[in-house]
């Protein structure tokens, strides 16, 4: 299978590319600085790929970022800047790849979890509650078979590692094993997959 992965110049995004190579998939990396370019709060940036790179069966988005903006401070910019980032952009990623996806195929995007008692953890748990919340009602309305599952991974052990935080996290060779399931697995859709 030919499989798009969006912001596969990440931590995450790099390992589920690996991942999936391994198990045999033809693999295009894209992100906003590689060669193949997607930003996804540029929707029009993956019209351009699938215009390029025909043959297209699943499109997985490892991008979208949004800063956590504590309720009682940042700007109201700060929060939409973050939801378009963060969630609509994936939401416009899926929309964008419904009619270009073939029969069967999938876009799996991503949540995350947030750790209650990190300041501006509301916004994130805003946005990510939102985006698998999403998931889970457009998969109802998907039409030819097409799927879209979410992955809500938690720390990642070589994001703590680059923070200073030797300790914790989950590998991201381990985070990947969830973007793969929910691309290889038939008829898994509407889910967050939590590694």
């Amino acid at each position: 299978m030919k499989i798009l992965v969006v912001g596969a110049t990440g931590t995450i995004g790099a390992a589920v590319a690996e991942a999936l190579s391994a198990r045999g998939h033809i693999v295009l990396p894209a992100s906003r600085s590689g060669e193949t370019k997607v930003d996804v709060e540029q929707p029009g940036t993956l019209d351009a790929v699938f215009d390029a790179e025909p043959g297209i069966d699943h499109v997985v988005c490892c991008a979208g970022s949004g800063s956590l903006v504590p309720v009682d401070g940042g700007t109201d910019e700060e929060f939409v800047q973050g939801l378009q980032g963060k969630l609509l952009g994936q939401v416009f990623l899926l929309r964008h790849a419904i009619p270009r996806l073939p029969d069967g195929g999938s876009v799996t995007l991503t949540a995350g979890r947030i750790p209650e008692t990190l300041r501006g953890s509301a916004f994130g748990v805003l946005t990510n509650v939102g985006l698998e919340a999403f998931v889970a009602a457009a998969a109802r309305e998907l039409p030819r078979g097409l799927r879209v599952n979410a992955v809500s991974p938690g720390w990642v052990s070589e994001t703590l590692a680059a923070l200073g935080e030797p300790d914790g996290g989950t590998p991201a060779a381990v985070v990947a094993r969830s973007y793969v399931e929910a691309v290889e697995t038939t008829g898994l859709t509407g889910r967050t997959l939590t590694p």
